[in-house]
């Protein structure tokens, strides 16, 4: 019998390539995404969601431009979905029922030769602002009807909304599945912060400035209320990092700055600064994540970050565009450790951790079922953010990067073993590079057969398939080490949902679907619950790895029952909501099964004792390795015997590979074939360049877009022409001279569209709105 995960890749050709390159440590395209994966997250065992910004993708959706997507784990292929506002850097999060749900996002906007209506609602590519909007989506299966409304996007701005604006908002589920949201802009660009920084709180005053320095709840708790740490931040605090504590207290970090907040209370406690002045926030957008949780560290969270940028505070500039040319300007390899909740209550400090391979902005943390980390995507130089000129590069012309402010894609994957020797953590033996750059807005996702779905990048104001780093719609899957092995476990007997404490359940590991002898294996072996959560901007909300307690008993006929604990009664370790479950043999994991953890619902989850579990008992024979079993575990006996019988099929398959694109290839061609060429392990477009200070090229008003407060201004220029990637870009020089002078005048800057705002562009809809009679009643009412 074959595996699953290889029946269901046999059983459409377009599938076929990956299912026969499914190579350790290689990148296999994986199908046309439609939409450019700003943001993405695992629905199902079959289907991963996709969201971007309002932008003109060539995928269109009842009659306008599509920016959703649901991509199919089976066929690699994708089908567009619509959605009501502008999602652009949103933030989002699971539902303790397994639904999703979507929070704020940028105000409306039509095509670069019109201008829209007004900033609430665009005929032209019929979205609407976003920047309260709160969406749900409840994850569909192929067994449903995709048409009808329970399977697509709700959102009624007349029915639920968030209270305050929120474009590059944090969210964190709470122990009772209740989501906290925290700062973002209202309106703005590249960094929240006017230059000086004279309000660090609203940056204009509380009614019309463009920082939200306050936190809500969803569902509602009551009225936001102004978080001080958005004012100790200020300017560096988009996408803040946010962990939920075992205490019920959440690990909060931004800027330089660092704090343990009971929310409850709305009190912080200060902890140490980040060392070394990294900032790892969004733009720096360093790769940041929380150790695996085990029985062998008692559960106690652990923070590492790595990556990001050390550039001077003057540098970051404000809201328009950086004082520097960031893409001059190396990225970190600086890696940080804290346990902010220490057990032996010492005082929680930052561990200065072996650095990585090679410095990296937008790199992502995935953490993988056999508890190690993948770093992927991202750049060796400058910052995330994308802005049509800086205060040096006054114009589009001086960007050799077209609007892209990081250079050097950094293609290939690295590997972090928190449980290795200190020094020998980070490995790049055995990975292959990528010769698709993935920047800004790129996302990276854990499937449920253990492999990372890659996607995104688009640094550009609009959708552009021609620039050095174009908008990318080719998704990618990459295979870890682990896919090395000779065989997987085949595992029965997954539960549909756990609880915190309780009785425990048996897993049976069939004989045959692992490599060694049975004892050894099943003392070797992990059940572990992964959540992925909500990827967007290098980082993935709610991502979490906690390994379940188990014992073991050796069958004698070489088959595994593993014992298993439920879910740790606390949950603040794992807030309710869906899980893939994991069975880990010797390294080695199973297909993941979707399970949730808790009742389901938002309420004060119900708890049991912990589970109590049998002692272990070994077989007499099980100190011989047993047989891996022919009948079809096997990766590679299986593709070589299916390559010669399905040659005609594999045909079709490369046939509809390149059919499903809906993007011209040829150009992107041959971009990806420089950066094969000339990325070698790492492409740094400007290594070695000095850090100095600001170097020539004073104020001076822009014209047209300069950064994402800019994107929603009609462009007056065409997209570039397509460019080659460089070492060094044209025009580049080493900082020098004495800062440039710009102009404080304006609360945004020299020539920021948003000087010019009022608050009328975000009221929410009235009763006579078109954006409410479209859809049906929430299916989601416990939510509202």
């Amino acid at each position: 019998m074959l595996p699953r995960w290889l029946a269901l890749s046999l059983a459409s050709g377009a599938a076929l390539p990956a299912a026969l390159a499914q190579q350790a440590g290689s990148f296999v395209q994986a199908g046309n995404t439609q939409v450019s994966a700003m943001m993405m997250f695992l629905g199902n065992e079959e289907k991963v969601y996709m969201l971007d910004k309002s932008e003109a993708n060539a995928a269109k959706v009842n009659g306008h431009p599509a920016w959703g997507s649901v991509w199919d784990l089976n066929t690699h292929s994708a089908t567009t979905m619509d959605i009501y506002s502008n999602t652009f850097c949103a933030s989002g999060h699971h539902l303790p029922n397994g639904s999703y749900v979507t929070f704020g996002g940028n105000s409306a906007v039509g095509p670069p030769s019109t201008t829209p209506q007004n900033t609430t609602y665009d005929a032209t590519w019929k979205d609407y602002d976003g920047t309260r909007a709160i969406r749900i989506l409840n994850p569909c299966t192929s067994k449903d009807n995709f048409n009808s409304a329970n399977c697509q996007w709700w959102e009624n701005a007349n029915v639920l909304q968030m209270q305050k604006q929120r474009w590059y908002s944090a969210a964190e589920a709470l122990a009772n599945g209740t989501i906290v949201l925290i700062g973002g802009f209202r309106n703005g660009g590249y960094i929240n912060r006017n230059y000086p920084n004279t309000d660090p709180l609203y940056q204009g005053g509380e009614q019309w400035g463009g920082a939200e320095p306050t936190f809500e709840f969803y569902p509602s708790l009551g009225t936001a209320q102004v978080m001080k740490f958005m004012g100790t931040t200020s300017g560096l605090n988009a996408y803040a990092h946010t962990f939920l504590m075992p205490s019920g207290k959440m690990f909060v970090q931004a800027n330089l700055s660092t704090v343990l907040w009971d929310y409850n209370a709305n009190v912080e406690t200060p902890l140490p600064a980040m060392p070394n002045g990294v900032v790892r926030v969004y733009p720096a957008s360093g790769g940041t994540a929380m150790l695996p949780l085990t029985p062998a560290n008692n559960y106690t969270p652990t923070i590492i970050f790595c990556g990001g940028s050390d550039m001077p505070d003057q540098y970051w500039g404000n809201y328009s565009w950086p004082f520097y040319n960031t893409w001059t300007y190396p990225a970190s390899d600086d890696c940080q450790l804290i346990t902010p909740e220490p057990q032996d209550g010492s005082a929680p400090k930052y561990t200065q951790e072996q650095s990585m391979p090679a410095g990296r902005t937008m790199g992502q943390f995935i953490t993988l079922p056999d508890q190690t980390m993948l770093m992927v995507n991202g750049a060796a130089n400058g910052t995330a953010g994308f802005a049509d000129r800086t205060l040096q590069a006054t114009t589009q012309d001086q960007m050799p990067y077209f609007q892209s402010l990081a250079a050097g894609p950094v293609g290939l994957p690295a590997l972090y073993n928190p449980s290795a020797p200190q020094g020998q953590r980070w490995s790049t033996a055995g990975l292959e590079n990528t010769n698709i750059a993935r920047m800004y807005h790129s996302s990276a996702m854990l499937l449920p057969d253990a492999s990372v779905l890659i996607a995104g990048s688009n640094p550009n104001i609009l959708a552009n398939t021609t620039s050095v780093y174009p908008t990318q719609y080719t998704a990618e899957i990459f295979y870890p080490p682990y896919f090395s092995a000779k065989t997987r476990p085949s595992v029965s007997g997954q539960p549909s949902t756990l609880t915190y404490g309780g009785n425990p359940f048996n897993l049976t590991i069939a004989k045959g679907t692992y490599d060694g002898a049975p004892n050894s294996v099943a003392a070797n072996t992990t059940v572990v619950l992964t959540r992925g959560g909500f990827t967007t901007h290098g980082m993935n909300m709610g991502q979490r790895l906690l390994q379940l307690n188990n014992t073991y008993t050796v069958n004698s006929d070489g088959s595994i029952t593993l014992h298993v604990a439920q879910v740790p009664p606390n949950p603040n370790l794992l807030t309710p909501g869906p899980c893939l479950l994991f069975v880990v043999a010797d390294g080695i994991p199973s297909t993941g099964a979707m399970v949730t953890v808790g009742s389901g619902k938002v309420e004060d989850q119900p708890m049991q004792a912990a589970s109590v579990l049998p002692t272990s008992v070994t077989a007499t024979n099980g100190d011989k390795p047993v047989s891996v079993s022919s009948s079809g575990t096997s990766h590679t006996a299986i593709i070589a015997g299916v390559v010669g019988g399905v040659a005609a099929l594999a045909i079709v398959g490369v046939v509809l590979w390149i059919c499903m694109g809906r993007q011209s290839h040829k150009k992107a061609a041959a971009r990806d074939a420089g950066f094969a060429t000339n990325a070698g392990n790492r492409i740094s477009a400007m290594a070695g360049t000095l850090r100095g200070p600001f170097g020539g090229g004073g104020g001076g008003s822009g014209n047209g877009r300069n950064s994402d407060t800019s994107a929603f201004v009609p462009l007056q220029e065409a997209p570039s022409s397509s460019q080659v990637w460089g070492q060094h870009p044209p025009g580049s020089q080493p900082g020098g001279g004495a800062a440039p002078a710009y102009d404080a005048g304006s609360p945004y800057g020299v020539s920021s569209p948003y000087a010019q705002s009022t608050g009328a562009m975000h009221q929410p809809y009235g009763p006579g709105s078109p954006y409410s009679p479209q859809r049906a009643p929430s299916p989601y009412r416990d939510f509202e």
